[in-house]
């Protein structure tokens, strides 16, 4: 049996609102009905690219949120990872949203056996490391909160403390890419924000290899 892929739409306004729903059970639904099925489509157009791109190919895993039993999310997410089972213990990339942005990253996260092994790889190629990534893109520390720096703005002592931060701090999470704020035109049109997706992640591509192969 084969399935037909679907397209993207894009993200409306009603995908920022689920976050405002009362309530681990409402918030959950909503999450399941109006912002997983645009993530699927995402995988649809996003995938096979990020896996030829990647050398390997890689799955999707959508956040259940499984372990929340009280406080609802306030954010949700998808990844792509080479690894079928799981991605939290390996480099991926992420797609998702808070209540007011979408967010777009090659994601490192505490759960990273190899965290220590990637830092030091980063930080020895850390002049290349800088001029891979666009003085507009994004650093976050810490995937649970909104923060991120534009690193034009951190400059190459802030990527290399970043780093450093993430290497010796066992909750220290580095996370590269973009964010855009729910009212930026570009959530609207599926094909443009899938576009712009496929671009990020390619740029992000050398950091992931080198992150993959020092794990």
């Amino acid at each position: 049996m084969t399935t037909t892929a679907t397209t993207f739409e894009g993200f409306r306004e009603t995908d920022f609102d689920t976050f405002r729903i009362e309530g681990l059970e409402g918030r959950m639904e909503a999450i399941r009905s109006r912002i997983q099925p645009k993530f699927r489509a995402l995988s649809d157009a996003l995938l096979q690219g990020v896996s030829v791109q990647a050398g390997e190919e890689m799955f999707l895993h959508i956040a259940k949120h499984a372990r929340r039993t009280v406080n609802a999310p306030v954010d949700t997410w998808m990844a792509m990872a080479g690894n079928k089972r799981g991605y939290k213990a390996h480099p991926h990339f992420q797609i998702g949203l808070f209540d007011d942005r979408v967010f777009i990253w090659l994601a490192l996260i505490y759960e990273l056996p190899s965290k220590k092994a990637i830092a030091e790889t980063y930080l020895s190629q850390l002049k290349k490391i800088r001029k891979t990534i666009p003085s507009d893109f994004m650093l976050s520390f810490d995937h649970m909160k909104k923060d991120a720096f534009v690193v034009k703005q951190l400059g190459e002592a802030g990527l290399r403390e970043g780093i450093e931060r993430f290497r010796d701090i066992k909750s220290s999470e580095l996370l590269i890419g973009r964010t855009f704020m729910a009212d930026e035109p570009l959530l609207r049109d599926g094909q443009a924000f899938v576009d712009t997706a496929a671009k990020t992640f390619e740029t992000l591509m050398p950091l992931y290899k080198l992150a993959q192969a020092s794990s």
